[in-house]
Formats: C-alpha cells, structure tokens, sequence
C-alpha cells in the first residue's frame, strides 16, 4: 500500500518532530549552544502541536496506522508533557558538566516513537515505535553517567527492558501463526491455547513498560537513579504512549477479549492499584515514592480496561489528562530543586523539610500536586479518579471499586507525610535548594502554570471533559 498526500497530512505531527530531531542533529554537528538547541526543540514541539488539528482532517489514515480520535488525543498529551519536559530540562542541564544538546536529541527522538505508538494499527507499527520511544531513553537516563545511580538505571532500564521486548516479541510470533494476521482488527480470538499465550506474553512486555504488579520491580530504582528530566519523560510520555496503545489492544484486537484474560487483568489491576500504595508507605525517597506512586495510579486506570463500555476511552482520557499534570508537577519541583553538579537529585524527603519557608511557591506547588494524586476534592486528581470510581459502579466491578477506596486510603498516608515535612520547621542539615531567581526562567514559569491547571481543572473540568468525549466518541 502506496503512501498518499492524505496519508503524508495525517503523519504532519510525526513528521514535523523528525524533522526537528534531524536540525538538532545537524546544529549540534555544526556549533554547540544549549540554549538554541532547547529553543529550536520546543518550536518544533509546538509546530507539531499546531499540525494536528491539520492531521485530524485527513481524509485517510497511513498504512499500518489510523488517526482516529484516540491517536489525536495520545498526540496532543505526548507533544504537551514533551514541552514541558524541555522546558524543565533547560533549567536543569544549564549546570551539567558535559554535553547537553545531545539530550535533546534523544528526547525528539523518543516523542517520535510515543506518536508513532498511540496510533499503530499493526503489530509492525507497534514494535518499531515501541522500539523508537525506548531506546533513546536508555541514553536519557544514563544521561549523568558520571554518577554512579545514573549509569545503573540506565542499564537496568536496558536489560529489563530487552527482556520485556523478547516476550513481546514471542507473543506477537504465536499469535501471528495461529491468525496469520499481523493488523490488529485480524488477530482473531480463535480461543487456542497458543493464542490465549500470545496475548499473555504480549500483556507481559506491555506490563513491564507500565510498571504492573509483578513487572514492576524496575522501577524505583531508574525513579532514583535517573536525572529527574529523563525520569519525567518516563513517568508521563513513555507511560502514557504505551498506555493507550494497551487500551487500542484490548478494544480493537478480538484475540484480548477472552474472558480469561478479562479476569487475569482484573487481578493485575487489584494487586496493582494496592500494591503500589503499600510498597510506597515505606519509602523515604521522593523519586521512590512517586515510582510506586505512578504504579498505583496505573493500575486504577486499568479498571477502565476491565470495565470497557462507552465511557471507557473517555475515562482513559480524562484520567490520564489530571494524571499527567500532577506529575508534571510533582516531578517539576524535583527538577528545580536538582542539580547535577551534586551527582544526585533532591529525592531524599529530608532536602524537603522546611521548603515552605525557603521557598513558599514551590512548596505550594508540590502540596497542590500531591494534593491531586491523592485525589482531594477540587484538584485535578479528584475529578480522573471519580471518573474511574464511577465506570467501576456502573459495570458492577466491586471488588476494584473496593481496591480504589482502599488504595486511595493508603496512599492518603504518605501523601499527607510529604506535605507535613513541607511545612515542618528546617533542622540543622544538608539540603539541596532551588536558584533564587528559579521563578522567572521559563522552567520556573511552566511549572507554576502546571500548578494553576491542576487547581483550574478541579474546579472547572468541562472544556477538558468535552475535549475528551469529544476525542473519545471519534475513536475506533
């Protein structure tokens, strides 16, 4: 199949953050300078932001792809979290000792395989944008190679996920040869065994990628270790690409809708949402505590999985739009307060104790941020988990309603413990600080308008719930 003009309008996006990642390439060749190299990424960003509601005009998809209201909304949020993730590199990179531009690169790259990801129609699609999106960050989060934490995540980021790859991998080749299909709508559920393991394998490697109970082990580790951009880029853009390419998996692909596998997804769900929340309430790490964190927040979204229904890609949606900017947020004070000339990042809780009397707005922002994920009533969080609370009424799934309530009740815990030590008073020891001028550089101002979105979302969520549903009833 021929790629078309109409083709070429849908891929604009895609084809326009390539494009930048090619000029980086070519300025960086050419004359180093950090602060060009940051400028010319996020203008790309925003460019391709700008394209796609060009590209949702398209009157046909590309081959191996679809451009349906789901693939637009993945895009949308993968190009958002990605400027913002330039944004609070800039600030942090600004004191790294070593090359900084390369990162950059790395970063375009990896946004290049999220959009081709939320949009594959094909298992070839699927693995090589898979593959595009992982191996940058493999140099991202080994970026502070200099320390020793930096270059371990990154190789065990590596391996892991190399593992991860080769069950997918097998998975696809069973499937492949009991369907003879490789698009997603022909990988028939021919209720084989080898079938049913295909999918399984394939729910492994997916599994790993967002942190699932028990392929979740990885995490708190390239969390800690990883320079708090890269770990940004992980939490939101890597997670969220990978998310939503699950969730085109279980609706359009017949072979996921056995209901073995509904089952053994319900379980991971469970001991994922309570999982999570229990291994984070004995953590002291901030970087730790929110890798836990996201594991939990993955596995109530996986309740809308299980659920399905009509209001299941809305729920996804609005879901994963408060959840991508509480941990903007949340790991944007963690970037602030970082700087690589230390080797570490400020992810003990001890560099936090005191912060409001330091500095006040930073220590507002995280309280807001922590304030929504632990889903209060009006901040952002509140309003994604009563989404996910009621899809589990509605569908009659008690036992994951009851392992939200019960998650969210632990996880109010060492919530609320992170925003006391905000306000404790400051002892007599080693901490870590943010510039003083932090406010009026461009990280700076981003994050505090992170901040205000997550209390204006709270507040006032329709514009965000009609875009979704809008988006939603676009999709498939």
């Amino acid at each position: 199949m021929m790629l078309t003009l109409a083709n070429l309008v849908a891929l604009i996006p895609l084809i326009v953050v390539g494009a930048t990642a090619v000029i980086v390439m070519l300025g960086v060749a050419w004359q180093r300078h950090h602060g060009a190299t940051a400028l010319v990424s996020a203008v790309g960003l925003v460019l391709a932001l700008a394209c796609v509601p060009v590209a949702s005009t398209a009157l046909s998809s590309p081959p191996l792809m679809t451009m349906d209201g789901l693939a637009l909304m993945g895009s949308v949020l993968v190009l958002l979290c990605a400027l913002v993730t330039v944004a609070l590199s800039h600030h942090y990179l600004t004191g790294y000792i070593g090359p900084k531009e390369e990162f950059y690169l790395l970063l375009l790259c990896a946004v290049t395989g999220a959009l081709g990801l939320v949009a594959s129609d094909h298992l070839a699609t699927l693995f090589i944008s898979l593959e595009l999106l992982s191996m940058p960050l493999y140099g991202m989060l080994a970026y502070s190679f200099r320390a020793e934490r930096s270059l371990e995540a990154g190789i065990k980021y590596l391996v892991l996920s190399a593992a991860a790859t080769a069950f997918l991998l097998f998975g696809m080749a069973l499937i492949y040869a009991r369907t003879g299909h490789l698009d997603l709508a022909g990988l028939a559920n021919t209720s084989d065994a080898w079938t049913l393991a295909g999918a399984v394998l394939m729910l492994v490697g997916l599994g790993f990628k967002l942190s699932i109970v028990p392929f979740h082990l990885w995490t708190p580790d390239v969390y800690q270790g990883g320079p708090a951009p890269a770990t940004i880029f992980l939490a939101t853009v890597s997670k969220l690409a990978v998310f939503v390419l699950l969730l085109r998996l279980v609706t359009v692909a017949p072979v996921f809708n056995s209901d073995w596998l509904n089952t053994l997804i319900t379980l991971l769900a469970l001991i994922t949402m309570l999982g999570g929340n229990l291994l984070a309430l004995f953590q002291s790490n901030l970087k730790r505590l929110l890798g836990y964190s996201s594991i939990a927040h993955f596995g109530y979204l996986m309740v809308a999985i299980v659920a399905g229904g009509a209001l299941a890609v809305e729920t996804v949606g609005v879901y994963l739009v408060t959840y991508l900017v509480t941990t903007l947020a949340a790991f944007g004070v963690v970037t602030q307060l970082s700087s690589p000339f230390s080797g570490e990042d400020a992810a003990g809780l001890h560099y936090y104790r005191g912060l409001f009397w330091r500095r006040p707005w930073l220590a507002a922002v995280m309280t807001v941020s922590f304030l929504s994920l632990a889903g209060i009533p009006l901040t952002a969080g509140f309003i994604g988990k009563f989404y996910v609370l009621a899809l589990g009424v509605a569908e009659n799934r008690w036992w994951l309603v009851g392992g939200i309530v019960a998650g969210s009740a632990i996880g109010l815990f060492y919530y609320l413990r992170v925003m006391v030590t905000l306000y404790l008073p400051e002892p007599g020891m080693r901490r870590m600080d943010a510039t003083n001028d932090w406010g009026n550089r461009i990280g700076g101002l981003t994050l505090l308008v992170v901040a205000v979105l997550i209390l204006v979302l709270g507040v006032y969520p329709s514009p965000m719930i009609q875009w979704v549903a809008g988006l939603s009833t676009a999709a498939f």
